[in-house]
């Protein structure tokens, strides 16, 4: 593994979460008994992560007062967005913060073990996404793979077992170079889905543990699948 940063989107006003956790950003939810972000952080201190840029917005203060600007041996910095960005002005204006030899990219509200070496090798043209098999697609929307590359995101899919975007990301320094600046726009609709119809994204698939606690349904499901000590 060449690069030892990663950037977590944590700004979000997780509008379909609020009617479990009213008066808290998403990420720091409570998931038996620690902040869904706690688990996420001692995952990639875990894998050899030695920075961590956070990406905030709604509640930016609670998260920072939470985590701090040391966590399991990880230096954290803050991208803070005084309106919302989407995630790919989001990762944009976080680059500035970044040590230049590209980085690691994950969702606040999403759990995904997986090796960020191999995904790092998956980015033969400078990007490549960690992907999730699940038994249901249809909330997700699937993606496409073949030989290692990303062929399409099929957002209307029907029903049925499939890999679909675990919100895990890689992008070399020159991918990240070329993302615009100064504007809101979405990460996954302006970068992922052209770069991968031109057979420029990696996949990984060797992946496991995805959790996504966007939802209620699937944050209550979360309380079970992690143990207050688990890293």
């Amino acid at each position: 593994m060449r690069c030892d940063e990663v950037l977590i989107l944590a700004g979000g006003l997780g509008t379909r979460l609020r009617s479990e956790v009213p008066d808290l950003p998403k990420p720091l939810a409570p998931v038996n008994g620690r902040p869904f972000l706690s688990y996420l952080l001692d995952r990639y201190a875990n894998v050899g992560m030695r920075r961590c840029i956070l990406a905030t917005g709604y509640l930016a203060e609670m998260i920072h007062r939470t985590v701090g600007d040391r966590w399991a041996g990880m230096e954290i910095v803050y991208s803070h967005e005084d309106e919302p960005l989407g995630t790919g002005g989001a990762i944009a204006a976080a680059t500035r913060l970044a040590a230049g030899g590209g980085l690691h990219v994950c969702n606040g509200d999403t759990y995904l073990i997986y090796a960020p070496s191999a995904l790092e090798a998956a980015a033969a043209d400078g990007m490549a996404i960690a992907l999730a098999q699940v038994e249901d697609v249809s909330r997700y929307g699937a993606v496409a793979v073949d030989k290692g590359r990303v062929l399409r995101f099929e957002e209307k899919r029907a029903g049925g077992a499939g890999f679909i975007n675990a919100g895990s990301y890689f992008l070399d320094a020159e991918a990240l170079s070329r993302l615009p600046q100064g504007r809101a726009f979405s990460f996954e609709k302006e970068v992922l889905e052209p770069e991968a119809a031109g057979g420029r994204v990696g996949a990984l698939v060797e992946t496991s543990g995805f959790i996504d606690i966007g939802v209620p349904s699937d944050f209550r499901r979360a309380q079970a699948l992690f143990a207050p000590g688990d890293r």
